[in-house]
C-alpha cells in the first residue's frame, strides 16, 4: 500500500482529490494518511506520518512546495510529486531542481493521478506531456532560467498565478473563480503586475509571457 500526503491551500480541492484517489484506485492501492494547508503544517505531516508519496502544490503560503522540501531535506524517503495549476516553465524546472520526482497539471484525471503516484513510489520519474520537455530543455542550456527567475521575482506568489490567467487570455470574473478571490483583488493585483513589470496594457503582458515561455 503506498502511503499518501496531499498538500494543497484550497480545502475543496484537497478534498477532490481525496475522493477521486479513493475511487480511482484498487482497493488497498493507497492509504492517504494525512493532507496539509501550508509549508508548516506539510513539514509536520510529513514528519509524523513519512509517506510514501506528497502530492504537493507549487505555491503554498509560507514559502512554496520547494521550501517543503528544502525544511525536509535530503535525509527524508519520501518522493514528491508536484501537483499544480501551473504549468509554467520556471515553476516546474525550480520544482524540479528542488527535488520532486515529477510534476503533473490538476487537468490530469483521477486514474492517470494514481498511476503517476505509483510510478512515483517505485522511484520513477513523471511529467505531463509538454512538461518534460521544459525540464530537457532547462538542463540542456536552452532555457535561460536565472533570467526568467529574476523578472519574476519582483511578483508575489499570487501575482504570478494572476498575470499567467490573464496573460492567457482570462477574464477578470474567470481568474477570480479559478483563484477562489475577489475580482476586485484580481484588478489590483493586476495593477500591480503591469506597475512591477513596466508594462502599459495586457496586450504587452501577454507578449512578455510568451518571450519568457511563461504560457
Amino acid at each position: 500500500m503506498t502511503r499518501v500526503v496531499i498538500v494543497d491551500d484550497h480545502a475543496m480541492f484537497r478534498a477532490g482529490v481525496r475522493a477521486e484517489l479513493q475511487n480511482a484506485a484498487s482497493p488497498g492501492a493507497l492509504d492517504i494518511v494525512a493532507d496539509a494547508e501550508d509549508v508548516a503544517t506539510a513539514v509536520a505531516a510529513i514528519r509524523e506520518h513519512r509517506p510514501d508519496v506528497v502530492l504537493l502544490d507549487v505555491h503554498l503560503p509560507g514559502g512554496g512546495g520547494v521550501e517543503v522540501m528544502r525544511q525536509l531535506g535530503a535525509a527524508t524517503e519520501t518522493r514528491f510529486l508536484a501537483l499544480s495549476v501551473s504549468d509554467a516553465a520556471e515553476d516546474v524546472i525550480g520544482t524540479i531542481r528542488g527535488g520532486a520526482r515529477g510534476y503533473v497539471t490538476k487537468t490530469i484525471t483521477g486514474p492517470e493521478l494514481v498511476a503517476a503516484i505509483q510510478r512515483v513510489a517505485e522511484g520513477d520519474a513523471v511529467f505531463s506531456p509538454r512538461l518534460a520537455g521544459f525540464v530537457l530543455d532547462a538542463f540542456a542550456g536552452s532555457i535561460e532560467v536565472a533570467a526568467v527567475d529574476e523578472d519574476l521575482d519582483r511578483l508575489t506568489e499570487r501575482e504570478r498565478e494572476v498575470m499567467r490567467l490573464i496573460a492567457r487570455g482570462y477574464a477578470y470574473k474567470e481568474v477570480a473563480k479559478e483563484l477562489f478571490i475577489s475580482v476586485k483583488t484580481v484588478e489590483t493585483h493586476m495593477s500591480s503586475v503591469l506597475r512591477k513589470l513596466q508594462l502599459s496594457s495586457r496586450h504587452e503582458l501577454t507578449r512578455w509571457a510568451s518571450d519568457r515561455r511563461l504560457l
